[in-house]
């Protein structure tokens, strides 16, 4: 087994665990710092690891355009081509492809850059305008050639509100495409090259990841369980739940995690994909989600928003608040940008220096404010970590 739960807190559906991976092991709940192109903005590998990063997340979409799968590959895998020794979960490129080609509009029109058949989806490269197709299984040997960990096979995601017919034919497709994605990952599995010309690493990076299917539906109930219970079926080794933070509120978020998650198999991992923010993450893990990934800490800085702890307890109310640090209030502040952080640069830097980075334009202050909202959230995922184990969430 990969995943042993170790604890359900006695106050929610709240859930502690180990989740194995081939390059470590990871204490569930965590929250995954987004290298979409083999990079967190403005950091290095060892930053990521100083301030306690487990696992990564990088973008299938992106870096199978650039650098491309022959400078990765002769690269040995992501893992080399980054420096990052720790587990990388890749996803399938599928959401890219959806949302790049629709931007996710009200209505969900179709359009010329993407289109979905049965056989996969078809799109248009929005770096030259190169036709291409990623098929459910095309998308598992691009993230083999990765290395990756943890894979995702290819979903259709659909924005919300999506009309009935979308949602059931997306939700429908997603089982089709899951089934195809598990029989191309076991197949390569069987496959896998044993010649005296292949290093036995290599043959064992191929071997040693964990696929995980993604559950559809919408905001329909019946087609969310449908999914979920049709996937459990086929035994992945951990279960998405996608399409969700597209459109709708968190209330319906939350409804919808309240009927899938209890569908999901108990004895795997839960994955919501792309949430969210600090108090959307705490009612997530309240709810029995074990694993998340989101751009908002790292997007954030990036506009010089600030995450700060307000409250010492995950339970009190507004137990965080962001600052603008371009607010002209921090021009003098002399205070540390976190006085208690691990890294010693926000101890060192002061707000009112970081406000003059930001306000001429200086690449350190990407960095520094990186640093700091990554530093929170996973500092965030401790504390719940830690609140499980005392029956407090």
């Amino acid at each position: 087994m990969n995943f042993k739960l170790l604890k359900t807190s006695k106050k929610s559906q709240a859930r502690l665990g180990i989740l194995k991976t081939a390059h470590g092991k990871i204490p569930t709940p965590f929250f995954m710092p987004i290298a979409t192109r083999g990079s967190v903005k403005s950091l290095a590998s060892k930053d990521l690891k100083t301030l306690g990063a487990d696992i990564i997340l990088s973008n299938t979409y992106h870096l199978y355009f650039r650098p491309g799968l022959k400078v990765i590959q002769k690269s040995g895998g992501l893992h080399q081509l980054m420096n990052w020794p720790g587990p990388i979960l890749t996803d399938s490129g599928g959401f890219q492809v959806f949302s790049l080609g629709s931007k996710f509009d009200k209505l969900n029109k179709s359009n010329q850059l993407v289109r979905i058949t049965e056989k996969g989806a078809e799109f248009r490269s929005v770096y030259d305008g190169s036709k291409h197709l990623f098929t459910p299984q095309s998308v598992i040997k691009i993230q083999q050639v990765f290395g990756s960990d943890i894979m995702m096979v290819l979903d259709q995601c659909v924005a919300n509100p999506a009309s009935r017919q979308q949602a059931e034919e997306a939700a429908a497709r997603t089982l089709r495409w899951a089934k195809i994605s598990q029989t191309a990952s076991v197949g390569a599995h069987n496959c896998a090259p044993n010649t005296q010309h292949v290093a036995s690493r290599d043959a064992a990076r191929k071997k040693n990841h964990l696929l995980f299917a993604i559950v559809q539906g919408s905001l329909y109930k019946d087609l969310r369980l449908k999914c979920a219970q049709e996937l459990g079926k086929m035994n992945f080794a951990g279960y998405a739940i996608g399409g969700l933070a597209v459109g709708e509120s968190p209330k319906e978020m939350y409804k919808v995690l309240d009927y899938t998650v209890p569908a999901l198999p108990q004895n795997k991992p839960h994955y919501l994909m792309g949430v969210g923010y600090p108090e959307q993450i705490i009612e997530s893990v309240k709810r029995g989600i074990d694993m998340f990934d989101c751009v908002i800490p790292t997007r954030e800085a990036r506009h010089g928003r600030l995450y700060v702890w307000n409250r010492r307890s995950l339970r009190a109310r507004n137990f965080y608040k962001t600052i603008n640090i371009a607010s002209a209030k921090f021009a003098a502040e002399t205070s540390a940008i976190n006085p208690g952080a691990k890294l010693p640069e926000l101890r060192e830097y002061s707000k009112a220096y970081l406000r003059h980075l930001f306000s001429v334009g200086e690449p350190l202050a990407l960095r520094l404010a990186t640093l700091n909202n990554l530093e929170f959230y996973l500092k965030l995922m401790e504390k719940i970590r830690v609140n499980i184990k005392n029956n407090k969430l």
